[in-house]
């Protein structure tokens, strides 16, 4: 496994609320379906319950395992408040849930064990899948900062000119040259 990366503030929010989101909705949907109910102030509080920890834990990559552990307390804390909820709704009159009380009986540890279960293995690969691309799109971000600000490309500086070195032997050294076309004759004034 590479190592790890940090996740900015923007990526740990957003990675929090989508576990946050998938944790409270699990819960509070398998506790509605049970025949429990959940007040707005509690899932409120649910949600903040899921939420906080995540935030908290999302900053960087997670293992599988590290993952159905969070959802596993996250499911734990969301049925000790939906269940405390109802306890507190039956003594007011107000609610009949069949599964009343804070211990949860063998047929929901079931379905929360699968619930738990499901719901960890699609976050894990949601979580890497977000990171591959989130590697992925780092890698090419680097390529397309590398180019640009790579140097343009200008004229070559030129050398300063310089006359060319005339070589002659050191016998030829003092001889004139007298090649070419003949001298023009002038007539001398008088």
């Amino acid at each position: 496994m590479p190592a790890p990366a940090s996740a900015a503030t923007p990526l740990r929010v957003l990675r929090a609320v989508v576990f946050a989101v998938v944790a409270f909705t699990l819960g509070g949907l398998a506790h509605v379906v049970a025949g429990g109910v959940v007040p707005f102030d509690s899932a409120v509080t649910a949600f903040a319950v899921c939420f906080v920890p995540a935030c908290l834990l999302a900053g960087r990559e997670r293992s599988p395992f590290e993952i159905v552990v969070m959802l596993t307390a996250a499911q734990a804390a969301l049925h000790l408040l939906f269940s405390a909820t109802d306890v507190i709704a039956e003594a007011a009159g107000h609610a009949e849930h069949p599964h009343i009380g804070l211990v949860p009986g063998f047929g929901m540890l079931l379905m929360h064990g699968w619930a738990i279960a499901l719901t960890g293995l699609w976050i894990a690969r949601g979580e890497a899948l977000l990171w591959s691309l989130l590697r992925w799109l780092s890698v090419r971000l680097r390529i397309v900062q590398v180019l640009v600000a790579a140097p343009v490309a200008c004229e070559p500086a030129h050398a300063p000119f310089r006359q060319p070195v005339l070589l002659r032997s050191v016998l030829l050294a003092n001889e004139l040259c007298r090649r070419g076309p003949p001298a023009i004759a002038r007539p001398h004034a008088v």
